[in-house]
């Protein structure tokens, strides 16, 4: 398997990553000022087959469903999906947090409401915040002043960032976490922007140990574990990621979008 660490000599597919390139892709056709028409339309040019909201507002707008009301009957319009979609945005803003949700608005209405919309702004934002801030939990404390403070994510966020003290490890963490929401499905957007704050809070300015215990908390850590390489990476710059998080990856990304099998990851980076 091409996932097995062995078998890594590239990115493999998968939909976090795609989800970055889909949006790069959209900004380059589109530019900043993108549409919800325009995201639909790349949807409709480029993605084969998607998951839970993301499947399901797709499968609306082949049934010729107006990209507005796509995600209207959309059982998952708070899980997670929108937020895994933000990182292009957060990189194109760098710097300007509100910038950066604001232009991950439209994409997030797609396929998501509510608090589902303001977990890919809030991420957005979050990284955005991240190439200044000084360190990573200062970039998502600065990403959720972008999203409405009466929101269930806020607050929710809020009861996280009061946690500090008792987060003292990652089973700890995610102990908290059940306690506090203990019938949320574990791919919902606001449990999981809880385990990042608590990832970072135990990462410190380690990027390896910020990933590493996202990881373990559990929950959506694939999704998880990608947002918190974004937001330390970006923060702490290249030079504190160590090579062999790369270095297997020959420059080669994967995807599954129509014409975009296979990139080159120092192309993306320029674009």
């Amino acid at each position: 398997s091409d996932y097995l660490e062995q078998n890594l000599n590239k990115v493999p597919v998968d939909d976090d990553i795609t989800y970055v390139i889909l949006n790069l892709l959209l900004l380059e056709k589109y530019g900043k000022d993108y549409t919800l028409d325009d995201v639909a339309q790349i949807w409709m040019d480029l993605l084969p087959y998607a998951c839970t909201a993301e499947e399901e507002a797709l499968e609306q707008l082949k049934a010729g469903t107006r990209p507005d009301s796509a995600a209207n009957f959309n059982k998952y319009v708070e899980w997670i999906g929108a937020a895994i979609r933000a990182d292009a945005f957060g990189y194109v803003s760098a710097g300007d947090p509100e910038t950066a949700a604001k232009r991950s608005y439209n994409d997030a209405y797609l396929t998501h409401r509510k608090n589902g919309v303001y977990g890919e702004m809030f991420y957005a934002a979050s990284i955005a915040a991240a190439f200044t801030a000084k360190t990573p939990l200062d970039a998502v404390r600065e990403g959720m002043k972008q999203i409405p403070k009466d929101s269930a994510l806020y607050q929710a966020l809020e009861w996280a960032f009061s946690c500090e003290a008792e987060v003292t490890d990652y089973l700890k963490a995610r102990t908290l976490i059940d306690e506090k929401f203990p019938k949320m499905h574990p791919v919902h957007t606001i449990n999981n922007m809880c385990a990042i704050v608590f990832a970072l809070m135990l990462g410190g300015n380690d990027f390896e140990k910020c990933i590493s215990e996202c990881v373990a908390i559990g929950l959506d850590n694939d999704c998880t574990g990608a947002t918190v390489g974004s937001i330390a990476g970006a923060c702490l710059g290249f030079d504190a990621i160590p090579p062999y998080w790369y270095d297997k990856f020959n420059d080669t990304v994967c995807t599954y979008l129509k014409g975009y099998s296979t990139l080159s990851i120092s192309d993306v980076v320029d674009r």
